[in-house]
């Protein structure tokens, strides 16, 4: 579904935007993760597969996903997560840890590992160990990015979308990206605001997109990286889901929507401009926010 963004901070600039609520393909397997998992668990399937493992942090969009993924097309899951301090008192932590209970009830096994153990997750080494502890698998790639992922995220823009001039995404590996670079049409630009700081991102799009002159990224929206978040960026996501009906997550979709609003108020788009905005979903993710930001005193995600 399209839906029009009407908000009240970009009325009078002549600028139109839009909103592709990718969030609602699926209550668990949200937004861009069910475009990355798509073709994956066809593949896994295909090759006789029964169990998939993949890594991610304790509040990690695709662990749910996967978890979800797992547990409706009958793979048993594996998340190997970072933060050996978590193993200590695992139910305390899933008690806490809203990622990580629903993972839980969904049938995934956790395997915790060091910081930096964790930065060593691609070297055949450690798969290896791996594949001595839990037997055959279908690897996953943290944040589910391959080459079947970016073919999963080529469907996201369909012909619908010639119309728009703008398409923007927000950024954590860059498979989603990757996939609508390659599905975007000649008169399209496409902008990607990626969650983490630093311009690395631009190489790893690189090895997935077939065209190279219509897109860029705007790294002026991180807030500081994945869990970091401020008063002003929770107050605009309060505030546009007020007018809008819109929820966005902190980590995401909230820090993109902030610039591309932030961009509209400065006169970065001309008048007339139509721009899409992808929402890749990672709502799970508010709820283990919240609980920060109350230990934190800070105003509460609606």
């Amino acid at each position: 579904m399209i839906q029009q963004i009407h908000f009240s901070e970009i009325t009078s600039k002549g600028v139109s935007l839009f909103i592709k609520r990718e969030d609602e393909l699926h209550p668990f397997i949200s937004g861009n993760k069910f475009r990355k998992l798509k073709y994956n668990l066809l593949e896994a399937k295909k090759q006789g597969f029964s169990k998939l493992l993949t890594f991610g942090g304790a509040y990690s969009n695709h662990i749910a996903a996967t978890a979800a993924a797992g547990f409706e097309f009958n793979f048993k899951t594996i998340g190997v997560i970072r933060g050996d301090e978590l193993a200590a008192n695992i139910e305390e932590v899933k008690k806490n840890n809203p990622t990580l209970k629903f993972a839980s009830e969904h049938g995934m096994e956790f395997h915790f590992v060091s910081r930096s153990e964790y930065r060593t997750k691609n070297s055949t080494q450690f798969i290896d160990k791996l594949k001595e502890e839990f037997g055959n698998f279908y690897l996953v790639p943290e944040g589910g990015t391959n080459n079947l992922a970016v073919k999963g995220c080529e469907e996201i823009l369909n012909e619908n979308d010639n119309q728009f001039d703008v398409i923007c995404v927000a950024i954590g590996t860059g498979g989603t990206i990757s996939g609508i670079i390659n599905s975007a049409k000649q008169h399209q630009k496409v902008i990607g605001f990626p969650a983490l700081k630093g311009d690395f991102l631009q190489d790893e799009i690189r090895k997935y997109v077939q065209k190279n002159q219509n897109w860029n990224l705007n790294t002026n929206y991180h807030f500081g990286g994945y869990a970091k978040i401020s008063e002003a960026l929770i107050t605009f996501i309060n505030k546009l889901k007020t007018e809008t009906k819109i929820p966005l997550d902190p980590v995401y979709t909230g820090k993109m929507l902030y610039g591309i609003v932030d961009l509209i108020k400065n006169d970065y788009f001309s008048r007339g401009t139509k721009i899409l905005v992808i929402h890749t979903g990672g709502l799970q993710g508010i709820e283990g926010m919240n609980k920060l930001l109350k230990n934190r005193k800070l105003p509460l995600i609606n």
